[in-house]
């Protein structure tokens, strides 16, 4: 049976609408150069406060009018901050908790949330940890494909353990289009999001595979035109 560990609230949230998905646990970072961000995200540090971020529905991510959210998103945390020029600034967050949107106030330069916390529920230990088992190794292996792809430093030893964790970090790693990682972090239980999961690494691992298995094109213009 599935049960939810964490003490449903309510609670008032600005939120950020952007064109990515954060999950609790993962890192994000932001340059913050609009008047109306600026305004909100020298409120959070000043009181120390998260923000919410939001995938885009419907509308842009700056410069224009407040845009249309997703329903569910991430508590972000502000961790690191680097002033710039004209009150400018770049910003590290953590990802915290996840948050389901029960009405939006407009009223504000920045879009205010009334928001209820939205716990990942949790099934018995035996199924969390035999759904993170099938999950583990293709995320090592995706991680594996990634870093001779792209160059990029990836250790797939370092792929935690703990179900939740691998499940955020998994979801996060996958480079699908933003509304399939949204329908991830919308997902209601921890099990049924690690199966998600796994059946989209076992189609994206496919495809890596196959872009390696793809001969070179050939170039039948040996030597320059010009």
């Amino acid at each position: 049976m599935e049960r939810c560990y964490n003490v449903i609230m309510t609670f008032e949230l600005p939120l950020f609408p952007l064109h990515t998905v954060l999950f609790p646990g993962m890192p994000l970072a932001l340059h913050i150069f609009e008047e109306r961000y600026k305004l909100m995200i020298g409120q959070c540090i000043e009181e120390r406060q998260p923000f919410g971020v939001v995938l885009v529905k419907q509308g842009l991510e700056a410069l224009g009018p407040l845009a249309k959210p997703h329903p569910v998103g991430c508590t972000a945390q502000i961790t690191q901050v680097q002033p710039l020029e004209e009150g400018q600034m770049n910003i590290g967050a953590v990802g915290r908790e996840r948050f389901r949107i029960l009405s939006l106030d407009y009223s504000q330069p920045y879009l205010i949330g009334q928001v209820e916390a939205f716990a990942l529920a949790a099934a018995e230990p035996r199924a969390m940890v035999e759904a993170s088992r099938r999950l583990r190794p293709w995320v090592q292996q995706y991680m594996e494909l990634l870093s001779q792809l792209e160059g990029v430093e990836l250790d797939p030893e370092q792929v935690p353990r703990e179900p939740v964790t691998l499940a955020y970090l998994a979801a996060m790693l996958l480079q699908v289009p933003a509304e399939q990682k949204q329908e991830l972090l919308a997902i209601e239980q921890a099990t049924r999001l690690m199966s998600e999961t796994r059946t989209l690494y076992r189609r994206e691992v496919a495809l890596v595979k196959a872009m390696f298995a793809q001969p070179p094109e050939e170039d039948d213009h040996v030597f320059s035109l010009n």
